[in-house]
């Protein structure tokens, strides 16, 4: 086991990172007419479908800056503005599973629309539909670990798992033995973290790189008028 460890998060994280980077760049060199989001509003476009691309966009955004923050940020600088191990944790998991339920249901909708409407499904490529999964599988196994902190509410395994992140972006090689221990679905989350950075130069989410500052001012871009 500790062979598989080392190879999925002590090596993982940097064949990852590397193809994310790399791969992201070669895509914009050789293929800019293909970044793009490829928006599907024109095969339909409902209110529900509006709300639900807006809690799904919101929900993932928060989620990420979230969790960037909180595995990154070292202990004494949390210390230093009066918040505890315990009580970090407490906000993480009520933030978590507020963010998560938000980006959850907006997920929902988006991947039913992806897998049940013909018109939809007929114009999506199979990359489409395999993030759209992960983006799901990954969602889940986040919130159930919201379920499986209430049994550390001292913040140990929290501090385990940002410690192994913190090791990994100083270039530090022990960083899987952080994570060794912790409970599967902790290493699941972050291992399903692992396939959508590999897999994000391949599929439409490149576009996250080209979100300008406007973009939180613009309005509702209109494909087809109703």
């Amino acid at each position: 086991m500790d062979y598989f460890n080392q190879l999925i998060f002590g090596v993982g994280p940097y064949l990852a990172g590397t193809i994310f980077l790399l791969g992201s760049y070669l895509r914009y060199e050789r293929g800019q007419y293909t970044w793009r989001a490829m928006s599907s509003q024109i095969f339909t476009s409902t209110p529900n479908f509006r709300r639900a691309s807006i809690a799904f966009h919101v929900g993932i955004l928060l989620l990420f800056f979230g969790h960037l923050f909180g595995l990154l940020t070292p202990a004494p600088v949390y210390h230093a503005l009066g918040l505890s191990t315990s009580a970090k944790q407490l906000v993480a998991m009520v933030a978590g599973g507020l963010f998560g339920t938000l980006c959850f249901v907006g997920l929902t909708y988006l991947l039913w629309r992806r897998l049940f409407n013909e018109r939809v499904r007929a114009n999506s490529a199979p990359m489409d539909t395999f993030i759209i999964l992960l983006l799901y599988l990954q969602l889940i196994t986040g919130l159930i670990s919201i379920g499986v902190s209430t049994q550390h509410m001292d913040g140990s395994v929290m501090v385990l798992l940002a410690t192994w992140a913190q090791h990994i972006v100083t270039f530090r090689p022990e960083a899987w033995q952080y994570i060794a221990d912790v409970h599967w679905v902790y290493k699941v989350h972050v291992f399903l973290g692992l396939v959508m950075f590999t897999a994000f130069p391949f599929s439409r989410l490149v576009h996250i790189w080209s979100w300008p500052v406007a973009y939180v001012r613009r309005s509702y871009q209109v494909v087809r008028s109703q």
